[in-house]
């Protein structure tokens, strides 16, 4: 599967899930959250994680947010970070 395909299946939560869980996954994730999570796409300016603690919750990592010189982690990659910023709007 090419890396920049959004993925689907068990794995990624359906986007209408995601989007009627929303409320819920800013009040679980406040900013400075640490969390984990497996990454299910890549994109050359970020990757996309699945978070383990909320399970409807697809986080972006930004490029700008890494460390200079980091190569992007691989689809279906464990990481962890920080919640560093919310729409809480959407």
């Amino acid at each position: 599967m090419d890396e920049h395909v959004t993925p689907t299946g068990p794995e990624v939560p359906a986007r209408d899930m995601a989007r009627r869980s929303w409320a819920a996954t800013v009040a679980a994730l406040p900013v400075g959250t640490r969390v984990t999570g497996k990454v299910v796409r890549r994109q050359p300016f970020g990757i996309f994680i699945r978070i383990e603690e909320v399970p409807d919750a697809v986080g972006l990592a930004e490029i700008t947010a890494m460390p200079l010189g980091m190569e992007l982690p691989a689809p279906r990659a464990s990481v962890t970070g920080v919640v560093y910023w919310l729409d809480a709007t959407r």
